[in-house]
């Protein structure tokens, strides 16, 4: 394991940290990928997550492929 420091959303993890039960932002992260990268949400862990986001603005998707990845859908 390696240490890294970074900025999070605290909203974000201490919802998770409440959800599982967690004590450590640390295990809150650790939980939250390796949910992401090894396991598959269940059909429920998906459900439960409707409505997390709906108090932040929509995301241009589009926009922010144009910004990382220039010229790629130029023709457009």
């Amino acid at each position: 394991m390696s240490r890294t420091n970074i900025d999070i959303d605290d909203e974000a993890c201490e919802r998770v940290m409440r959800m599982y039960n967690l004590e450590t932002k640390r295990d809150a992260i650790n939980l939250a990928l390796r949910k992401l990268a090894i396991e598959p949400m269940t059909k429920e862990e998906v459900l439960a997550m409707r409505g997390f986001w709906k108090d932040r603005p929509p995301v241009d998707m589009a926009a922010l492929r144009a910004d990382r990845y220039p010229g790629l859908h130029a023709d457009r």
